[in-house]
C-alpha cells in the first residue's frame, strides 16, 4: 500500500477544542490506514490559506482541514486555483458544520478520520466569485452580514443559537437594497432585495433544506433571492424554510445556474459573505467549477 502525503491544518480553538484534544487518537487512526501525517495548528485569519497552499507546494497528495466552515473555506482557498490540487479531507468541528452535513461527514472527530482513512472519495463543484473560492455559499445583502458579526466566542458557547438570537435582534433595522443579478442570458433581478443566496449544497446556515434541489456535482448554483418584505413577511418566510416549502413564496425567486453576475445600484456597498466568511464586496462574477475538488466522503 501507498504511504500517502498527508498534511492536517486545524483550528486548535474549534469545537471546544475537541480537535486538540483528539489529535493522538486522530493521527493513529491516519497512521494504519498508510497516511504518514504531519499537522499545523492555525494561529489567526489566513492561516489556514497560506499552509495550504504552502502543501501544495511541497506535493502533499492530501490536506486535510479540521474545524468549521471558516476553515474549510481557508483551505479551499489555499488549493482552488492551483493545478495540481490535492485530495480534501473534512474533519468538521464548527458550529454549523454546513459541508460536512451536506456530503453526510459524521460530526465525530474519530468517524470522520475514518471516513479520510477508508479511501473513498468524489469529485465536487467549487465556486469561484472574483478571486476568491467557495465550497458551500455564497451571498449578499443585509441578512447575510449576520454570519460574520456573531463573535466566535459566542458562536462555541452556545452554537447555532447564536445565529438566531443576533438574527432577530437585528431583523428590525434590516433595509433592502438594491441588486442587479444577471445570468449569461437574462435579467434576473434589478430591484430592492433583502439578500441573495448562491448554493453549492443543500445545507446553508443550518437549514437542512435551504436549497433543496442543490446537487454538489452537476456543475450548476442553486440561486435563491429574497425580495423586499415586512417584517411579518419575512418571519413567516422563515418558518416555511426550516420546512423547505420557502421555494413556493412570491417573495422568492429562485434559479438554477452556472454563472451570474451582481451589481449595487444603490449608494451604500454591500458586502459578500462566502462560506460564512467576509468575502469582499459587489460589484462580483461567479463561476461554478464542476468536479474541480475530489473530496473523501463515506
Amino acid at each position: 500500500m501507498k504511504t500517502k502525503r498527508t498534511r492536517l491544518i486545524y483550528n486548535p480553538s474549534s469545537g471546544r477544542e475537541g480537535i486538540r484534544r483528539q489529535l493522538p487518537h486522530i493521527l493513529e487512526i491516519l497512521e494504519e490506514a498508510g497516511y504518514e501525517t504531519s499537522c499545523y495548528a492555525t494561529k489567526g485569519a489566513g492561516d489556514a490559506t497560506r499552509e495550504a497552499e504552502e502543501a501544495v507546494k511541497r506535493g502533499f497528495d492530501v490536506i486535510i482541514a479540521a474545524g468549521g466552515d471558516g476553515t474549510i473555506y481557508e483551505v479551499v482557498n489555499g488549493i482552488g486555483e492551483k493545478n495540481n490540487r490535492p485530495a480534501l479531507g473534512i474533519i468538521p468541528a464548527g458550529t454549523t458544520n454546513d459541508f460536512a452535513r451536506a456530503l453526510g461527514i459524521p460530526k465525530s472527530v474519530s468517524l470522520s478520520a475514518k471516513v479520510i482513512a477508508n479511501g473513498r472519495s468524489k469529485p465536487i463543484d467549487l465556486g469561484r466569485i472574483n478571486n476568491r473560492y467557495f465550497i458551500n455559499i455564497a451571498g449578499g445583502g443585509s441578512l447575510t452580514e449576520l454570519t460574520y458579526e456573531v463573535p466566535s466566542k459566542l458562536k462555541t458557547v452556545i452554537g447555532q443559537l447564536a445565529y438566531y438570537v443576533k438574527g432577530m435582534e437585528k431583523l428590525p433595522f434590516i433595509h433592502p437594497t438594491h441588486v442587479r443579478i444577471e445570468t449569461k442570458n437574462q435579467v434576473i433581478v434589478d430591484d430592492e432585495i433583502m439578500m441573495f443566496l448562491i448554493a453549492n449544497s443543500r445545507s446553508v446556515g443550518g437549514f437542512e433544506r435551504l436549497a433543496p434541489h442543490a446537487d454538489l456535482s452537476d456543475g450548476k448554483f442553486d440561486c435563491l433571492v429574497v425580495k423586499k418584505m415586512s417584517l411579518p413577511e419575512f418571519i413567516r418566510l422563515s418558518t416555511y424554510a426550516v420546512k423547505g416549502d420557502h421555494l413556493k413564496d412570491p417573495n422568492i425567486i429562485y434559479f438554477q445556474t452556472d454563472y451570474l453576475k451582481a451589481t449595487s445600484q444603490g449608494k451604500n456597498p454591500i458586502q459578500l459573505n462566502l462560506d460564512g466568511e467576509l468575502g469582499g464586496q459587489l460589484p462580483c462574477e461567479c463561476v461554478a467549477l464542476r468536479n474541480h475538488l475530489q473530496v473523501f466522503v463515506p
